[in-house]
């Protein structure tokens, strides 16, 4: 059974798999957009747009809200601090994985260059 916090990475980990979605959200990064105002670079209809932004809803990148007769989109950071969490624990236990490999090959030419100096000093 998957819990709550790992079924919402898989649904941004997912949403962020789409090349326009990240981008999207690189913009939405910078400021609130409506849809009109999203769709613009893109060839494609703002229905297209209007799909992507309902995948990055769904996924709680985004949310949408209503100021008169603008609906802006805005990023939501929280799903984004989860996301940090997982990635930060895997990259700090690479990095430990990585330290002590360093400390393994480092007593290791430690040792052969003492062999090797014993050696000479045996001749």
């Amino acid at each position: 059974m998957v819990d709550e916090s790992a079924e919402r990475l898989n649904r941004a980990f997912a949403a962020l798999a789409d090349p326009v979605r990240r981008d999207l959200v690189a913009r939405l990064a910078t400021a609130d957009a409506t849809v009109g105002e999203l769709a613009e670079p893109y060839d494609m209809s703002m229905q297209a747009v209007s799909k992507h932004l309902k995948v990055l809803e769904a996924a709680g990148l985004v949310t949408r809200s209503k100021q008169a007769q603008r609906r802006p989109v805005h990023l939501d950071a929280e799903v984004f601090d989860l996301m940090t969490k997982w990635i930060e624990r895997y990259r700090a236990e690479a990095e430990e994985r990585y330290r002590r490999l360093d400390a393994l090959l480092e007593s290791t030419a430690d040792d052969t260059n003492t062999t090797r100096t014993r050696t000479k000093d045996a001749s």
